[in-house]
């Protein structure tokens, strides 16, 4: 039974995919990284079932006892004048209703210089977009399988134009703590536009995502493999820029062939020391670093490191994370437990 659950959970979440990742999809901001953790280990990461409250805004399933009090703030300094953050807060109900978890996350564009169709200087503006979340995980009894969702309030404004929207996310984890192995499966941002922008309905940025994680048997080191956008199999493109001409001007493309889609959906972390004060992260985003790094120059695009310091009730993270040589980010967050 629990088996056809998983199975029928996986099916839903395909059938509800679209064929493109990228510019087609209302409230992108949906699918950013939501604390310094998780920019460290290469920007996603759905297996960590712990303390951390700003995991359950990507799986829902990862909701659970130890989050009890615990609050979480985290803040962006992204590309140019664009800042973002989130927030997150779970409380332990009672023993029958267990762990309810609650989360924003906003995003600031900054301020625009305004034109009209002559190119005459009008009033400057400004956009924003924030998401509320509810969420809640239970354990399949008898079963190391845990199944969260979260429901999403979104509102999204854009100089005069303005949107709300409602979406779902659905995970289910298995937890096998004798290995202390954790894999999941998430099915992200599933819903629609309640209104739209203007008179133009967008679908949002549906996202299937899969992990594994595990802790190293007698070494201080957890390992994680997110596996992104599985909604669609062919992400990798060519790039017009490493096109390569021979003396009779022929035009090779660069060849993407089965091997290069599937590390294009791969993203690698580590975490040393996990379960201690200090501890020091580093990921690897495969997607990221072959479509932002530069023919002939070394940019580390792709590669993201932080760490995490507890000083005895709050724990202090910042990451560091490489887009390209002329574009990189600052993660910074806190977690304090409140009890």
């Amino acid at each position: 039974m629990n088996q056809k659950v998983l199975f029928l959970f996986i099916l839903l979440s395909s059938l509800l995919a679209k064929a493109q990742i990228g510019g087609r999809y209302a409230y992108q901001f949906l699918n950013l990284t939501t604390s310094p953790r998780m920019a460290a280990l290469g920007g996603k990461v759905i297996t960590n079932y712990d303390y951390d409250p700003t995991q359950a805004l990507v799986n829902p399933a990862s909701i659970n006892p130890a989050m009890d009090n615990q609050l979480s703030v985290n803040y962006v300094n992204y590309i140019g004048d664009v800042n973002y953050g989130s927030a997150a807060y779970a409380y332990s109900w009672d023993r029958r209703t267990q762990v309810i978890h609650a989360g924003v996350t906003y995003v600031n564009y900054g301020s625009f210089d305004g034109y009209d169709e002559q190119g005459n200087p009008t009033n400057s503006f400004s956009g924003s977009e924030v998401a509320l979340s509810i969420g809640h995980a239970r354990n399949i009894a008898f079963t190391n399988f845990h199944l969260g969702g979260n429901i999403k309030f979104i509102s999204s404004t854009l100089e005069q134009y303005s949107s709300f929207g409602i979406a779902l996310d659905l995970g289910v984890m298995y937890v096998y703590e004798d290995w202390d192995l954790n894999i999941s499966v998430v099915g992200r941002n599933i819903g629609k536009q309640i209104t739209a922008f203007n008179e133009v309905y967008e679908p949002l940025p549906f996202e299937l995502i899969a992990g594994i994680s595990q802790t190293l048997m007698n070494v201080p080191i957890r390992w994680h493999l997110t596996l992104e956008n599985m909604q669609v199999w062919n992400i990798a493109f060519a790039n017009s820029n490493r096109d390569e001409t021979d003396l009779e001007g022929n035009v090779t493309t660069e060849d993407i062939n089965f091997v290069d889609d599937v590390f294009r959906h791969m993203i690698f972390g580590i975490e040393l020391f996990p379960e201690k004060g200090f501890n020091i992260r580093l990921g690897y985003n495969v997607r990221r670093a072959q479509e932002l790094r530069i023919i002939e120059k070394r940019a580390f695009a792709g590669l993201s490191a932080g760490f995490s310091i507890k000083f005895n009730k709050l724990r202090v993270s910042y990451t560091y994370a490489k887009y390209s040589s002329a574009a990189a980010s600052s993660y910074f967050g806190l977690n304090i437990n409140l009890q």
